[in-house]
């Protein structure tokens, strides 16, 4: 048994939990901006042998007026604190590719993964809200196909300048005074057309040659990124039929590609677990006694483009959430929510609730076993490779995570008993890249 494939787990963290409710529970104790609050999470998820702490990334300040919660802190920052708090745990952080350089984030990327040993993952997206343009100087995004093409090259130049290094550049050699040996350094002469890069890069080559890429695209130019590109794919599907048939589009997609092991497929979920069900339908009552509808109607509208506050909420939602007209930002939500209103016969009213409750992502309430059950089913099914864990409140549903889950999966055979190497890759079962 210890021989079969095993599942992975990746932490998305948000500090206040994914549950809009989640940061008024009592037990909730830190904030936004508490490194000391963020470290102990990666260290409760480093001691569930989770495979990588994922952090999300925000390029909007709060709305004029807003109460909500808002405040997040950059997320390299925050993974070079934690590569010194934790020691195995892989380090995952989103940068956009439509207002980042690639020579910038190329050295950040490198050093932290220096800095971590052979940890660090980079979560590639193209930036998705037209509220982000104005905080760079543009009016609104590119189109969605132009995001695409750029970032297509911005990888393409930021994996070139993590090879413009050999491996054993570095010589040291204090006899003859070489630090670096100027033959196992190559200039990059990228001229693209978006960007044009010299190159090489400043920073020495990575630990892990490539720091593992991320990818959350779920368009068909976000599936073709993601099978040229990516090394573990962050879907949101809601159901095992769906995810089965996501995850066996992207691996045709990736052999079609050349590449002989696809990308890892790994769903979003927000568990609400306890030693049983009743337990757990208590905790998620609790967050729901705390939560007002027009949080829910706030997301599907910007979600979609349009006001649905002035339309009856005990009826079925108004046509357009139907029209299928998808092909644009946020597409896998968007999808996830109109699905699922369509099979069970949402009104607006339950919609939104289901919008306040999972934020775009699979919502499980009950027991521990029953959630182990669930995972073994997709993942022996072929509908994921793993799961990225999304906290709705914590620290409670991390602990129950951690302590209730973890050792259920272990006990099947199904999830690590103990980290086996150091670095990320290593978790994965990746190889190394060779120097291109």
């Amino acid at each position: 048994m210890s021989s079969a494939p095993k599942l992975h787990l990746g932490l998305f963290n948000q500090p206040l939990g994914r549950h809009v409710a989640g940061w008024r529970q009592p037990e909730f104790k830190g904030s936004s901006t508490d490194i000391r609050w963020v470290a102990e999470l990666a260290s409760l998820a480093e001691r569930g042998k989770f495979d990588f702490y994922f952090l999300a990334d925000s390029l909007v300040g709060p709305a004029p007026g807003s109460t909500k919660r808002a405040g997040n802190l950059e997320p390299l920052t925050v993974l070079s604190a934690l590569s010194v708090t934790t020691s195995r745990i892989g380090l995952a952080g989103t940068a956009t590719t439509t207002f980042s350089e690639p020579y910038n984030l190329a050295r950040q990327f490198a050093s932290l993964d220096h800095i971590s040993g052979g940890r660090a993952a980079w979560n590639v997206v193209t930036s998705t809200w037209n509220a982000a343009a104005g905080n760079f100087g543009a009016d609104k995004l590119p189109d969605h196909a132009a995001r695409y093409e750029r970032a297509r090259e911005f990888v393409k130049v930021v994996k070139g300048l993590w090879d413009s290094w050999d491996d054993g550049a570095v010589i040291a050699d204090k006899e003859s005074g070489h630090y670096i040996d100027p033959a196992r350094i190559r200039q990059l002469g990228h001229d693209g057309a978006h960007f044009s890069v010299a190159g090489a890069l400043n920073v020495p080559r990575p630990p892990q040659g490539h720091p593992i890429i991320i990818q959350a695209g779920a368009s068909d130019d976000g599936r073709d990124l993601a099978a040229e590109t990516a090394d573990v794919i962050f879907s949101a599907q809601d159901n095992i039929e769906d995810s089965r048939k996501f995850t066996a589009d992207l691996r045709q997609r990736a052999s079609a590609k050349g590449r002989s092991v696809p990308p890892f497929v790994m769903p979003g979920v927000l568990p609400i677990v306890a030693r049983t069900r009743a337990e757990a339908e208590d905790i998620y009552a609790g967050l729901e006694e705390k939560t007002d509808i027009t949080e829910g109607l706030d997301q599907l509208s910007q979600r979609w483009g349009f006001d649905l506050s002035a339309y009856p909420l005990d009826e079925p939602p108004p046509a357009p959430v139907f029209s299928g007209n998808l092909f644009s930002d946020g597409y896998s939500r968007r999808v996830l929510l109109e699905e699922r209103a369509r099979r069970e016969g949402l009104t607006l009213r339950q919609l939104a609730r289901v919008a306040i409750a999972s934020r775009g992502h699979r919502l499980f309430v009950g027991s521990a076993k029953e959630l182990a059950d669930d995972f073994e089913a997709w993942f022996t099914t072929g509908a994921a490779d793993g799961f990225n864990i999304i906290p709705p409140y914590l620290p409670g549903s991390l602990h129950a995570f951690v302590d209730l889950v973890v050792p259920e999966l272990q006990r099947r055979g199904l999830f690590r008993q103990d980290y086996t190497g150091t670095t990320l890759r290593e978790h994965l079962g990746l190889e190394r890249p060779a120097r291109r």
